[in-house]
């Protein structure tokens, strides 16, 4: 069973990070910052905070885990994390310089339903999960306490 880790990444300005994903022949879709765990991966956590690095070039905090989604062959975990710095233009990923993968594009949406309802994110299970969390008000009071 593969296993993934994401992180819905709090900024200082009340907003979340998302990456845009633009691949030809495909209507755009937003993702969480995350991947696969590795087996040099110490824990789900280590490789949460490896992906961070590697993605955005950032250093993430981990707040807690938020939601687990799994299916026959994938388990998904998606931890509530704060960041206060990054850098897009830093990021080492493997993905990002394979052929065809489209376009990757970093963006700062805020801790809306509204802004969330204006982004196609996937998976859409999680993304029900995560407005839920928005319209609850539980985002907001992560990131200021």
């Amino acid at each position: 069973m593969q296993h993934r880790v994401r992180a819905v990444l709090l900024t200082p300005n009340d907003t979340m990070l998302l990456i845009k994903r633009i691949r030809p022949g495909i209507d755009p879709y937003w993702v969480i910052v995350g991947g696969k765990i590795e087996p040099t991966d110490a824990s789900p956590q280590e490789a949460l905070l490896r992906e961070v690095r590697e993605e955005i070039a950032g250093e993430a905090e981990i707040v807690s885990l938020l939601h687990t989604s799994e299916t026959d062959d994938e388990r998904q975990d998606f931890y509530l994390a704060t960041i206060e710095k990054w850098s897009f233009e830093d990021r080492t990923g493997p993905e990002f310089s394979q052929e065809g993968r489209g376009e990757y594009l970093l963006e700062e949406i805020p801790l809306t339903a509204a802004a969330l309802d204006a982004v196609n994110l996937l998976p859409q299970d999680f993304a029900a999960v995560l407005r839920e969390a928005v319209e609850r008000g539980e985002l907001l009071a992560t990131r200021r306490s």
